[in-house]
């Protein structure tokens, strides 16, 4: 079992599609089908079962995921260590939906442009499947939103969203999750941070929300309100960055539900040459604390 073949079994797992991992990895389809087969013979079981277009991992698959994640991450860590700790090999990001579209291009310009021996690929998911991919060893560091109060993390925050409440321009104001009860509800699927924050709103003023409609993406939920098929709960940058945004009411929800700070988090104990690259240009651009802060255990 080499190497090579744990990094192509992982992209092919992510991704769902020995297509897109050729891709995400520049090499051909075919030569991944091939590394694959090769290891499932040599380990005599079936990694993946074979579902029209996608592929979906199987018992076995699971189990191997889970102890490829953590021995790629410690095969990178010994090869940073060994190049006197210089930032090189794999470095996996999670990140939100809007925290990629709008605080990290800029990041993911001059950390490449800093340190192009580090292979940065980065993972978009809600803020749940994040936390999973991190605990669970598929990720090197998440930028969600928190703070959160696992033992086994640490962290530094990022940045502080505002975070609105949008609906058609005619709406009359909200000041409370009553005044738009039982409307429809665009949202990412649960695990979404920003939606569990919407649900917490409704719940805390005793107001029934309506059905949640999972979308996405961010364009098509503001499409959507436009339209007048519902409500949205959004980032007050990532609202600022579409285009048909004076095409909507904009409501700020009360304290404490209008803040939302977004950190970088990563396992206790994994913090290594790349992640301190990391770190270090994201306080740098962000002029954040101090790298020692960390989240509370």
């Amino acid at each position: 079992m080499e190497l090579s073949q744990l990094r192509i079994f992982q992209a092919v797992a992510e991704t769902g599609s020995v297509t897109r991992a050729a891709e995400q990895l520049h090499r051909v389809p075919s030569n991944l089908s091939t590394r694959l087969r090769q290891l499932e013979e040599q380990l005599g079981v079936e990694l993946f079962h074979r579902e029209r277009q996608r592929l979906q991992l199987s018992p076995a698959g699971k189990v191997l995921l889970d102890y490829a994640g953590r021995m790629l991450a410690l095969h990178d860590e010994a090869f940073a260590a060994v190049q006197g700790g210089q930032p090189a090999g794999e470095f996996i990001l999670g990140c939100m939906y809007s925290t990629a579209a709008i605080h990290l291009p800029d990041l993911l310009a001059r950390y490449h442009k800093a340190y192009p021996a580090v292979n940065l690929q980065v993972q978009t998911a809600p803020s749940g499947e994040l936390l999973e991919g991190l605990l669970a060893g598929r990720l090197d560091a998440a930028l969600l939103d928190g703070p959160l109060s696992l033992s086994g993390l640490d962290g530094v925050p990022l940045c502080e969203e505002t975070l609105v409440l949008i609906t058609e321009p005619e709406h009359p104001p909200v000041r409370s999750a009553r005044d738009v009860a039982g409307r429809a509800v665009f949202t990412f699927r649960k695990g979404c941070s920003y939606r569990m924050r919407l649900e917490a709103w409704y719940a805390h003023d005793h107001a029934a929300m309506g059905r949640a409609m999972e979308i996405e993406s961010y364009p098509s939920m503001l499409a959507c309100v436009v339209a007048g098929s519902g409500v949205a709960l959004m980032s007050q940058s990532m609202l600022d960055s579409l285009p048909g945004r004076e095409n909507v009411a904009v409501h700020r929800l009360q304290t404490p539900f209008d803040q939302a700070t977004t950190w970088l988090v990563w396992r206790r104990g994994m913090r290594g040459a790349n992640l301190d690259a990391w770190i270090n240009l994201q306080e740098a651009l962000h002029q954040g604390p101090s790298v020692g802060e960390a989240l509370s255990a």
